[in-house]
C-alpha cells in the first residue's frame, strides 16, 4: 500500500511542481504577461527577448532546476515519507510528469513551455552523459545558425542517438524513454518548424 502511495503522491507532487510557470511569474514582476507579447510562450527565451537578459537567464535556471527537483528531490522526498525506494523507474516517472507539467500546466489552462530547459534539468539529473552530448550539439547548432528551435531539434536528436550505445548495456528501456523525450521536444517545437519552411522564424540576436 505505501509503495502505492509513493507512486501516486510523488508523481502527482511531481506534475504540480513541474507546473509552476517561472517565466510567467518572473515576466509579471515587470507588469508583463509573457503569454502575448514576443512568440507567446513561457520559457526562458521569450522571457529573454521581451522581459530582459538577466530575467531570462533566472527563468531558465529556475526551469532546468525544476527538472532536476523532479527527478531527484521529488522522488528521494516521496521515498522517505513512504519507506520505499528512488529507484530509476520512479525518478523516470516524476521526471516525465515534470516536463508534462511544464509543458501543460494547470495553472495556466494547460498551455505552457517546450519543455527544453526542464528536460535539460531532468537529463542532468538522470542522464549525464546524454546530457552533455545534448548541450554540446545545441551549442554548436546555434552558435552556426542563431537558432535556438533549430538547436533545441537538433540536441533532441542527438540525445535520441547517443542515449542507445550510452545506457542500453545497463537498462534497455531507458534510451526508449530518452527517445520518447526527445521526440516530445521535436513535437513541441512543430509551430517552429512550420516557421522554419515559411523562412519566418526568427535569429537570436544579443543586443548591445
Amino acid at each position: 500500500m505505501n509503495l502505492y502511495l509513493q507512486w501516486i503522491i510523488g508523481c502527482l507532487a511531481a506534475y504540480l511542481f513541474g507546473s509552476i510557470p517561472f517565466g510567467f511569474l518572473v515576466a509579471k514582476t515587470k507588469g508583463i504577461d509573457i503569454r502575448k507579447v514576443g512568440s507567446g510562450n513561457i520559457g526562458a527565451t521569450n522571457v529573454f527577448r521581451c522581459v530582459g537578459k538577466g530575467l531570462g537567464i533566472l527563468t531558465f535556471c529556475l526551469d532546468l532546476a525544476k527538472g532536476v527537483a523532479g527527478c531527484c528531490l521529488i522522488p528521494w522526498l516521496a521515498a522517505r515519507c513512504f519507506g520505499g525506494n528512488a529507484d530509476l523507474p520512479f525518478r523516470v516517472a516524476c521526471g516525465f510528469l515534470t516536463v508534462a507539467g511544464h509543458n501543460w500546466t494547470i495553472f495556466l489552462g494547460f498551455k505552457g513551455g517546450k519543455g527544453i530547459a526542464t528536460s535539460a534539468g531532468l537529463l542532468l539529473g538522470l542522464a549525464p552523459a546524454a546530457c552533455g552530448w545534448a548541450v554540446l550539439a545545441w551549442l554548436s547548432v546555434f552558435l552556426i545558425t542563431r537558432y535556438v528551435s533549430v538547436a533545441s531539434i537538433l540536441a533532441a536528436i542527438t540525445l535520441g542517438i547517443v542515449a542507445w550505445p550510452l545506457y542500453f548495456h545497463e537498462h534497455s528501456w531507458f534510451p526508449v524513454m530518452l527517445d520518447v523525450l526527445a521526440l516530445l521536444a521535436i513535437w513541441r517545437h512543430r509551430g517552429n518548424i512550420r516557421r522554419l519552411r515559411e523562412g519566418t522564424e526568427s535569429q537570436f540576436k544579443f543586443k548591445r
